[in-house]
């Protein structure tokens, strides 16, 4: 989804929604961490499917992944991306889910 089109960053620079220099300033800023952010929960999500898929299938990069994931999460939380007790939570549901569908995989 594009930014509003009042936003300075969506090409209306001349004609920006705050009058004070700060204000404008900070507008930018906080539009450049929106999508840093952004980026950061989209990764967690893809390395978390990665990490489910994996499992599933009985891949044998499936520990790494699920590593991966893990880290992914933490390093999230660390940066106040997400919150901690959140990426707990997902961390926990993860690692259950991994382990039923890697004991399913070996049961077949």
């Amino acid at each position: 989804m594009p930014p509003p089109a009042r936003c300075p960053l969506a090409g209306n620079l001349s004609n920006p929604v705050a009058n004070i220099k700060s204000q404008i300033k900070r507008i930018g800023t906080n539009e450049k961490r929106r999508l840093r952010n952004k980026a950061a929960k989209s990764e967690v999500k893809t390395r978390i499917k990665t990490a489910i898929h994996a499992a599933e299938t009985g891949n044998e990069t499936a520990a790494e992944d699920l590593k991966l994931a893990v880290k992914r999460l933490d390093k999230a939380a660390a940066r106040g991306i997400i919150h901690r007790n959140q990426a707990a939570n997902r961390k926990s549901a993860l690692m259950r889910r991994s382990a039923e569908l890697t004991a399913a995989a070996a049961s077949e």
